[in-house]
């Protein structure tokens, strides 16, 4: 195992977290990489929304979706979220692209969901099969996983699951944290994907520009993006989280220099509502990661 890899060990260990990590560099002749668990099943949680966004963009070159029309949205009968259209307190209109641009801004669960219902789960399938994507699924979007947690926990809402989720003196086996019931992913096929985007081969040019322009406007800072705080380097990526599980998948570009992407899923022992140690255990693991591809060793 590479020295640096044992680092990523350590550093999630000292955080609580079971951690699987994998990240390359793009556009390069001689293919660099840092591994740690990386062709294992994960839970996806919003990083789901990352092949979403690259279905509908599809939809949008093949006109199956235009990106400007205008969907009207109700916020009281969206998919609640801490986010988004859901806290707002009047109907809205936007478009379709506009609707792309806070699910993966903010990880809007309500704009998702609607999204998803008029994507469909059989697009998605389709598309990540065409990609090579064999491992990664959708099942389902915000609403099914508030449901299926609701059910595991024997509630009545979904206020009332991540309560009880939350709850360290509980011990709560969900479906929301098996990567074999919910949606999932491998760290090494997330990095493909973004690979594959940066590359404009998951749709028209114009669309893949449009998928690293959203994900370089996501709003939170505080996972890889924290790894690099400084001038000249951009990060674009798309965070998940339910519960126990951490995860963000990114792209770090120095000025200069190959891009890197970057993905890493973690699952902590306890499920606190904020857990700031494990986010800055990923922006580390990234750090650790990005900084060997670029140097060759730390």
């Amino acid at each position: 195992m590479n020295p640096v890899e044992d680092r990523i060990r350590e550093v999630l260990a000292d955080a609580g977290a079971q951690g699987w990590v994998h990240a390359k560099q793009l556009g390069c002749a001689t293919v660099r990489e840092i591994g740690l668990g990386a062709d294992e099943l994960v839970v996806a949680a919003s990083v789901y929304k990352l092949p979403l966004l690259v279905a509908m963009c599809r939809d949008f070159d093949s006109g199956a979706l235009d990106p400007r029309a205008a969907v009207r949205i109700d916020p009281t009968s969206s998919t609640p979220g801490p986010t988004g259209l859901s806290t707002f307190l009047d109907p809205v209109t936007l478009s379709w692209r506009d609707l792309a641009a806070s699910m993966i801004g903010v990880s809007d669960n309500a704009a998702a969901d609607v999204i998803l219902d008029a994507v469909g789960l059989e697009a998605i399938a389709s598309t990540l099969a065409d990609l090579g994507l064999s491992r990664t699924r959708v099942v389902g979007g915000t609403a099914d996983a508030h449901a299926s947690l609701v059910h595991d926990l024997g509630v009545t809402t979904a206020d009332e699951a991540f309560a009880r989720l939350t709850d360290n003196d509980e011990v709560n086996a969900v479906s929301a944290y098996a990567p074999a019931l919910a949606s999932a992913t491998t760290p090494r096929e997330m990095t493909r994907l973004l690979e594959l985007v940066w590359a404009d081969a998951v749709a028209s040019p114009s669309q893949c520009a449009f998928i690293r322009r959203l994900l370089g406007n996501q709003a939170w800072q505080h996972r890889i993006r924290a790894g690099f705080p400084y001038r000249g380097v951009r990060v674009a990526g798309k965070t998940g989280t339910i519960g126990a599980v951490r995860n963000e998948v990114s792209v770090v570009e120095f000025d200069g220099e190959a891009p890197v992407a970057v993905a890493v899923f973690t699952l902590a022992a306890r499920a606190d509502a904020a857990l700031p140690k494990v986010d800055a255990a990923i922006a580390e693991c990234a750090r650790l990661a990005v900084t060997d591809l670029r140097s060759g060793r730390l």
